[in-house]
């Protein structure tokens, strides 16, 4: 019988578009969430996935889940900066208990390997451009903390334990299926749901603070690459971006032209934790799984606002 393929979180925004590229593939797949942040309208659509349900610190839900693993895609943990500046514990709990209780249940199971969602907030606000994984880390805050120690489990089981694993330091993903409800959604489905709504878009800070924008795509298939790549893997750290620079004010002013009218955003203070400038070097993660991206951030914004809109029945 084929081996599974696990998603962590899988019924989150990256979790579950992983899903639907795996079963597109024909492979068997397996959710684990406690459904805190995903939601289950996420995997109504994907038939086929077999869905546990319980917490990644609870180890006997995450062994049920690793039964026949190959690989795991771990995606689970409690997003945001701004949630983890709110509530520090939890973020901590999730995300490095989580995670810790993954690799350990993951060795003693039999997985192959284990692909890690890391994110660039590790770098913090150093004022190098682009990013490169050689760089001192620097994190600004508890979410970031969490995930820079997620990268250092990652190294250390597969030193220890000889399981493989990879760190994709994801940067600032976005796309059709992002919650804009949440008090803490992202920038994009914040500023394309003022957007569609009449209202002036929340800026904290100037706007001139830059991002690399990645498409969700590019984020599905970078997983994918890691996971089937033939390369062996030990706790490597990889960028995943477009390698684009954009600030928000370009950013309203794409998502204007998108909805036909200039936006007037409402500017006010900067948040704690959020860094000035973001840019990748995507060389290495070229150079380690063949990754590239597919769709720029321009491409990426005409579909997700497609998709807000139609979702909104404007």
């Amino acid at each position: 019988m084929a081996k599974v393929h696990l998603v962590t979180g899988g019924a989150g925004f990256i979790g579950s578009s992983i899903c639907e590229a795996l079963l597109a593939k024909g492979e068997r797949v397996r959710v684990i969430d406690d459904f805190s942040t995903g939601r289950r309208s996420n995997l109504e659509p994907l038939t086929g996935v077999d869905v546990v349900e319980g917490s990644i610190v609870d180890p006997e839900a995450v062994a049920k889940a690793m039964k026949d693993v190959d690989v795991v895609y771990h995606q689970a943990a409690i997003p945001s900066v701004v949630r983890s500046v709110d509530n520090p514990q939890a973020s901590m709990l999730a995300n490095v208990q989580g995670t810790t209780v993954v690799l350990d249940v993951a060795r003693r199971s039999g997985v192959r390997r284990v692909v890690f969602a890391a994110s660039s907030s590790a770098y913090g606000d150093t004022p190098t451009l682009p990013k490169v994984e050689t760089m001192p880390t620097s994190p600004r805050s508890p979410y970031a903390v969490s995930k820079l120690t997620g990268e250092h489990l990652m190294r250390v089981f597969a030193s220890i334990y000889g399981i493989e694993t990879v760190c994709l330091r994801y940067f600032n993903v976005f796309g059709p299926k992002q919650d804009p409800a949440s008090q803490y959604a992202a920038v994009i489905p914040n500023f394309i749901t003022a957007a569609l709504e009449g209202k002036r878009p929340k800026v904290h800070g100037d706007g001139e603070q830059t991002r690399d924008f990645c498409f969700i795509d590019n984020t599905v298939r970078a997983n994918l690459l890691a996971g089937s790549t033939s390369n062996k893997l030990s706790g490597e750290v990889i960028n995943i971006a477009c390698g684009e620079r954009i600030s928000l004010n370009t950013l309203l002013q794409y998502i204007g032209e998108e909805a036909g009218k200039p936006l007037d955003p409402e500017y006010g203070p900067t948040r704690a934790g959020d860094v000035r400038d973001s840019l990748a070097s995507i060389d290495a993660a070229r150079a380690l799984i063949g990754y590239e991206p597919i769709v720029l951030a321009r491409e990426g914004l005409r579909r997700t606002f497609a998709a807000f809109k139609a979702m909104y029945g404007r």
